[in-house]
């Protein structure tokens, strides 16, 4: 990669990154987005499997829906929807209770707010984004470090490979575990984002500082540090499992697509992928050296199957992560962690077959507990052109997220003229 300066650089390939990239680009600023990622989305991600027998299934396993309440949020769905980019998701919602073994409120539930998904997937809309003009988008290529070179008033960007990546003169981080202790925990590696300790440090020591020339989303000193202290210090995610299931047949005596669990220890909700708007039916990539017999089966099949995908319980995952440890769970527990959560989504009481493909995967940082920021939106250094956006800033949503990013981008942008 040249060692030229850039405008902006974007950690984080999620919705807000990829909103507040795109935001950027739109408005004159080039940009370099950078994921550790294959791809884009985040916990909008769709994941690919394929089952023995040769068929692809598509998976929403992270957000599975979002809703809009805010106006400014809503201009920009709007758009998505115009481009096709999501639709809204018209169906049954409701809730199970594992005490009573009933379902209730399968009618009407939240029917008064519009469900939106992404068209053909969740990540459809991260993946436009991301693919806007001037935005240069670098997946499979994680963070180091970040480090701020005072003289220059740019931002110097060092790969996990030691590989430097260029001078920026703003900076957009919207991955939390960038500035987490949990980095350090996967990795090894202190945080890229270290260097705000530092900054935090200049200000207690009144380093020539004044606190209108250095501040975090208007905040004073004092909110300031405490922003960044949760960030730095508190547990900053609620780690979750997903559990993927295809069906050969549809699970007709469930009576929603969407569901939420009370009195459950394992589940927390669960959903109909197959049922969501723009969804195609299952297709087959294996059929060399198969009979004419077993092809039938696929098609007949494929017109009827089912995918579904269940969430536990962020106490269960804490006790499953609290016996495995936060490295990568081994095939072992993802297999016992499926067993448990698709035996308890089997305790309905209804006729549920037994699925054909199983598969689970943890979320260990995708869905924040905490948020930094509020009603700033995201976490602001005006003097260092530093911006950390996410849900976690806000709220912990898909809609928080949105904002958040657009935020990051409206501090950028009012500083054009001298970037």
């Amino acid at each position: 990669m040249q060692n030229t300066v850039a405008k902006v650089a974007v950690v984080g390939s999620g919705i807000s990154g990829s909103v507040c990239a795109a935001t950027l680009a739109r408005n004159g600023i080039s940009v370099i987005l950078f994921d550790s990622a294959r791809g884009p989305g985040g916990r909008m991600s769709q994941r690919r499997e394929i089952s023995e027998d040769g068929r692809e299934l598509l998976f929403d396993h992270g957000a599975p829906y979002f809703t809009v309440t805010n106006p400014d949020v809503l201009s920009v769905v709007t758009e998505w929807e115009s481009r096709g980019l999501v639709a809204e998701w018209k169906s049954n919602f409701g809730s199970f209770d594992c005490f009573t073994n009933k379902f209730v409120n399968t009618e009407h539930q939240e029917r008064e707010s519009k469900k939106y998904v992404g068209v053909p997937g969740m990540n459809s809309i991260c993946k436009a984004l991301c693919h806007e003009p001037g935005v240069d988008s670098k997946f499979n290529m994680g963070i180091g470090k970040f480090e701020w070179l005072e003289h220059e008033n740019l931002w110097s960007l060092i790969g996990l490979d030691g590989q430097h990546l260029g001078h920026f003169k703003g900076v957009v981080a919207s991955d939390k575990n960038i500035a987490s202790p949990r980095f350090t925990a996967i990795t090894g590696q202190p945080p890229p984002l270290d260097i705000i300790t530092k900054v935090i440090q200049e200000l207690s020591n009144n380093c020539g500082y004044h606190k209108s020339q250095l501040y975090l989303a208007g905040e004073t000193q004092r909110r300031m540090e405490y922003a960044i202290d949760k960030l730095l210090s508190s547990p900053s995610s609620a780690p979750c499992f997903a559990l993927m299931l295809g069906f050969n047949e549809p699970l007709s005596l469930v009576p929603a697509n969407g569901l939420s669990f009370t009195n459950s220890k394992v589940l927390s909700r669960a959903h109909c992928e197959s049922s969501k708007p723009g969804r195609s039916s299952t297709r087959h990539v294996c059929i060399i050296n198969v009979s004419f017999r077993q092809i039938l089966t696929w098609l007949v099949s494929g017109m009827h199957s089912e995918r579904w995908v269940l969430h536990s319980t962020t106490e269960y995952a804490k006790d499953v992560i609290a016996q495995s440890g936060l490295e990568k769970p081994s095939k072992e527990t993802l297999s016992k962690v499926g067993n448990e959560m698709l035996q308890e989504f089997l305790g309905t009481g209804l006729t549920i077959p037994q699925p054909f493909f199983m598969k689970a995967h943890r979320w260990g940082s995708a869905f924040p507990a905490t948020s930094i920021a509020k009603e700033e939106k995201c976490v602001w250094s005006e003097k260092k052109k530093l911006a950390i956006c996410g849900d976690f800033c806000l709220s912990p949503n898909v809609e928080g997220a949105i904002l958040s990013g657009l935020a990051a981008a409206s501090k950028l942008k009012g500083l054009i003229g001298t970037l």
